[in-house]
């Protein structure tokens, strides 16, 4: 089997990223890559980065080099089986202007399209690509933004509750730049959710802190027992983020922005979080994603994989939660924007707070096209 084409296609939102109605909206772009085979086979990925970015990367020309060629390029004419050589090529070729971000992102995308092809083609799920699943189903957590209210989080966390989740995840939105509204906010969740639901908060790097002032914000929302301070600091930063996961019995999870097995290893080494987070379209796909999980086992790290976007990534980090040897929980994103909802001809269904794992071949789930035609960008 050869890969013939690598498709990257963008979409766009009838809304942009934010709450809309009292829901999140996903971000107003989204990035799908599609991997054609001769054996009619296609593979597909979801990816989570700025989709014109990847498309250049994806479509750019070469020079003959083999150093500056586009991706899509570089895998055509490659068995989609031959994964780790695959990961390898794509990796080295483009080393003087990749080795993270949307380079390593689209080598993501390839990688999990062709773990999709190959599952496809053997009639099996990824799981059992991976080594077999360890369990059938995995305990969802709501992933959404902080509302601006403490009145606006309480109503919130009730519609959570009242749908069934066990966890919920605040983070972003409202939330980072103001401790005493962050420690309000934070409360406000709690109140609603009763002291037997996880309650997780994502602090947003985005803001600058200082080492200090990042211990003084989780202090004062320690009495609010949330499960885990999601990136509290830099993701560059593993000295503060040591310095933190030192000073407080809170956990601390980090890795979303993280990637290759070397980028884990300093985070995991350097920066002491309790909790790694690798987002498989970000970190390197399944390749590297299951080159983590030794690391982090080895290191006494749990491991929650990432997912902020549609069905189709959470159903692909659902096959990397089955083969965990302990899974804590899965990202499930609640935007109620169309994308986010259709994208899946059979949506995913949590049910009383807990995801079922996808078992049809390859990501078990399968692309709504009629939905990738109506968003999708002209000439995109």
């Amino acid at each position: 089997m050869k890969i013939t084409k690598v498709e990257a296609i963008i979409l766009e939102s009838p809304r942009g990223y934010g709450i809309h109605g009292g829901e999140a909206s996903g971000p107003k772009y989204r990035s799908l890559l599609r991997v054609s085979t001769d054996a009619g086979i296609d593979g597909w990925a979801e990816i989570e980065t700025q989709p014109h970015a990847l498309k250049a990367v994806i479509e750019a020309p070469g020079d003959g080099t083999g150093f500056f060629d586009g991706i899509g390029s570089l895998a055509v004419g490659e068995d989609p089986f031959e994964i780790a050589r695959l990961w390898d090529k794509l990796f080295n070729c483009t080393m003087y202007y990749g080795r993270r971000g949307v380079v390593l992102q689209a080598i993501s995308g390839i990688d999990i399209a062709c773990y999709d092809i190959m599952g496809k083609a053997l009639n099996k799920p990824i799981h059992a690509l991976l080594g077999g699943a360890r369990r059938e189903r995995v305990p969802a957590y709501a992933s959404t933004l902080f509302r601006d209210t403490p009145q606006a989080m309480k109503e919130a966390a009730q519609r959570y509750v009242d749908r069934g989740f066990s966890a919920v995840k605040f983070g972003w939105g409202g939330f980072g730049r103001d401790r005493h509204k962050d420690a309000a906010l934070v409360q406000a969740a709690r109140e609603s959710l009763g002291k037997d639901r996880v309650l997780m908060v994502d602090a947003g790097w985005i803001y600058p802190r200082s080492v200090d002032e990042t211990i003084l914000l989780i202090q004062a929302i320690e009495p609010f027992d949330p499960f885990w301070v999601e990136e509290p600091c830099h993701p560059e930063d593993y000295a503060a983020y040591k310095a933190v996961a030192e000073a407080t019995p809170i956990r601390i999870a980090a890795g979303e922005q993280e990637g290759t097995v070397w980028g884990f290893e300093h985070l995991i080494r350097e920066g002491g979080v309790d909790v790694v987070q690798p987002d498989l379209s970000r970190c390197g796909g399944f390749t590297v994603a299951r080159r983590v999980v030794p690391l982090a086992e080895a290191a006494g790290r749990s491991i929650c994989p990432h997912a902020w976007q549609s069905d189709l990534l959470t159903a692909a980090s659902l096959h990397l939660n089955a083969v965990l040897p302990n899974a804590l929980f899965q990202e499930y994103n609640v935007c109620d924007d169309p994308i986010s909802r259709s994208l899946c001809r059979t949506p995913l269904r949590c049910v009383d707070g807990w995801l079922a794992l996808p078992e049809g071949p390859g990501l078990g789930i399968e692309v709504d096209e009629e939905t990738v035609a109506r968003f999708r960008v002209a000439d995109a």
